[in-house]
């Protein structure tokens, strides 16, 4: 049975030869706002905090829950910037103090040089980083790379935990030990929800096991997925993870939620560092950032709380101005300045507290964030906000978007819901709990659009995925492939069902046929192999856009999911430079014996259990504007 301290220093076990000190962060976001004059250092600031947090306690390796970059092709001053600050502080002449028992070759099969970075006599590696990706900075393009991948090809960082079947994962531990402690370390990079939690429902996903002394080994899980719940299948129930771990480390949730929480179900801990910096104005994001040092000797665990100091403070306040029908009335004249007046000291007010908390920690940037939300239903009207913000331009981080302006939507006539438009939905500011997603405005846009815009051929769904790689990762062929991917598969399933050329019967069959693959796996695989047609019509050698400067500002608070959007083998720890190449030899040095073996195989190999439950512009188509009537002539064929 897991123990686990309370967070107290006279809880702690003695650091010793036994005992593991990881240091824990994730969504760090480098890269976020890096454009804006007063907000542009941000990340990179807290990002060399965490990393002298790691250094100072001299841990055994950091462990990052993903989301290092904030974009998924990220400019070349984030990438210097990253590169620079991993060599100043994970560098180094310190010997590493623990040792990889597993076949390496399985644990980075993805990677060009699938051993540990430590082990690579060209590289000098005092605190080894491991981090799985995240849905910001997943891979992506023809040869499905991601940001990760060029740092683990400079050996600065352990990119594990990426999937590379879309039809079955098997999760297989990176195997640690410490003196008499032994870690398993599982990871899972970013995958759709829907698509992962349909894979844990069918029993698709599996952990293995080493299948001697099971019950010695730590298990540490790293997933990068919604935990709370977005929608029926848009999140992962922590019931469909495996009883058999100890503690469960989740990122992409951005609220701090870093004590180790137990489930009651499964009887393991979970805990939830949440974000680094403040990428979205919103409750969640207000909470006080931290990173943790994870201690783990044996069975046993503690988690110590790190509060980040470089962090610009963030301020968040609600204001619902039916509750003060004593000083506001509809009908006065003046109420309008009256309100405004009211806000005003509700922003002096925070900023007198940010005052107050940077006077305690100089680290602290001198400009907050202040957000300040208006309920105005009842009656009211909203005053000008860019006018008051103006007020506050040289006094806060944020000075565009201080005031939220929103009411209760009230009840509509179903003639007025008919009618939506699609540039209404985008330019209506979403409320400030649940930011909308592409991929969910285009479902909402055509659920609630007049018949003779509905689709007919492809499904809201499949359109939405399509779209949402349009945007986010820049395949600009995904919509093109799709509808001719579908037109194609449409025309076969008519032909193979003989249908008489009416269009009546054939727009019954399309019906018919549309509906089948509703929410299904097969309506994923086709979205999926219209990503990779249009993946393949990129030129082999394109210029490199990860390290291109983007033009266009990104728009801040767009991201939903950021809101609430083994096999052993033996080896001993060794590392440096100045070793022979043998991988398999034994060397001596000054800094300890060292034998290689990363892709070395033993006795113990084929000893694991499964116990899961679980580019070019392309030249136009003549598809491209082809109406599913265009089939009649096909099936004349």
């Amino acid at each position: 049975m897991l123990q686990l301290y309370p967070n107290t220093v006279h809880c702690f076990f003695r650091d010793d030869e036994n005992t593991f000190k990881i240091l824990i962060a994730t969504d760090i976001h480098l890269g976020y706002m890096e454009k804006d004059a007063v907000r542009g250092n941000d990340t990179f600031v807290t990002f060399d905090e965490i990393l002298k947090y790691a250094r100072d306690n001299e841990v055994d390796f950091i462990l990052l829950g993903g989301d290092l970059f904030h974009d998924n092709k990220p400019s070349r001053r984030t990438l210097h910037s990253c590169i620079e600050l991993l060599r100043k502080h994970c560098m180094g002449d310190r010997p590493i103090q623990f040792e990889i028992l597993s076949d390496q070759a399985v644990n980075f099969s993805l990677s060009k040089f699938p051993w540990v970075n430590y082990q690579d006599e060209n590289l000098n590696i005092s605190i080894p980083v491991f981090s799985v990706h995240g849905n910001h900075d997943d891979p992506t393009g023809a040869d499905a790379l991601c940001a990760l991948d060029i740092l683990s090809c400079a050996g600065l960082i352990n990119h594990f935990g990426r999937a590379s079947s879309v039809e079955k994962i098997d999760i297989s531990p990176i195997l640690m030990q410490k003196g008499r402690t032994q870690i398993a370390l599982y990871g899972l990079g970013s995958i759709p929800d829907e698509r992962l939690y349909r894979m844990f429902v069918n029993k698709q996903v599996t952990m293995l096991r080493p299948k001697e002394d099971e019950d010695k080994w730590f298990n540490l899980f790293v997933i990068h997925q919604n935990r709370s719940k977005h929608g029926a299948t848009n999140y992962i129930p922590e019931q469909f993870l495996d009883d058999f771990l100890d503690l469960v480390f989740w990122g992409h949730e951005h609220e701090c939620k870093i004590a180790p929480e137990r489930n009651e179900q499964q009887l393991f801990y979970v805990t939830q560092p949440g974000s680094s910096i403040v990428t979205s104005l919103s409750p969640g994001e207000a909470v006080r950032k931290h990173v943790g040092l994870l201690r783990i000797k044996g069975k046993k665990m503690n988690l110590q709380k790190i509060e980040l100091r470089t962090v610009r403070k963030f301020f968040i306040e609600d204001v619902v101005l039916a509750d003060y029908e004593d000083l506001f009335h509809p009908d006065n004249p003046k109420v309008l300045q009256k309100i405004e007046a009211f806000c005003f000291e509700k922003v002096e007010a925070m900023l007198d507290l940010a005052e107050q908390e940077q006077l305690a920690n100089p680290q602290q940037p001198d400009k907050p964030l202040i957000r300040l939300r208006v309920d105005y239903s009842g009656g009211y009207e909203p005053f000008n906000a860019l006018r008051f913000s103006q007020k506050f331009v040289d006094r806060v981080a944020n000075p565009k978007d201080i005031i939220h302006f929103f009411r209760h939507r009230e009840q509509k006539d179903k003639k007025e819901d008919e009618n939506i438009n699609l540039h209404s939905l985008i330019a209506k500011p979403p409320s400030e709990g649940m930011m909308l997603r592409v991929e969910d405005l285009v479902k909402q846009y055509f659920e609630t659009a007049e018949k003779n815009v509905q689709l007919s051929l492809l499904t809201e769904r499949g359109m939405g995925k399509a779209v949402q790689e349009f945007v986010d990762k820049e395949e600009r062929d995904a919509i093109e492939e799709l509808v001719k991917f579908q037109l194609e598969k449409t025309q076969r399933f008519l032909k193979e069902r003989r249908i008489d050329a009416v269009e009546d019967k054939i727009d019954e069959e399309v019906r018919r046929f549309r509906e089948a693959k509703k929410n299904t796996a097969e309506e994923d695989d086709d979205v999926l192999e219209a990503i990779n047609r249009a993946k393949s019509h990129r030129p082999l050698e394109e210029p490199s856009a990860a390290f291109s400067d983007l033009d266009v500002d990104m728009l801040e608070e767009a991201n939903a999911d950021d809101l609430d959007e083994v096999v052993l083998a033996h080896t001993t720890r060794g590392r440096g430079r100045g070793r022979p190449r043998g991988r398999g030899d034994q060397t001596t040095s000054s800094r300890g014996t060292s034998r290689r073996g990363r892709g070395s195989t033993s006795q113990a190999e084929s000893k694991l259990t499964g116990r899961g439950r679980g580019r070019k512009a392309s030249a136009p188509s003549p598809l491209k504007n082809a109406s599913i009537l265009d089939c009649k002539n096909f099936l004349n064929c």
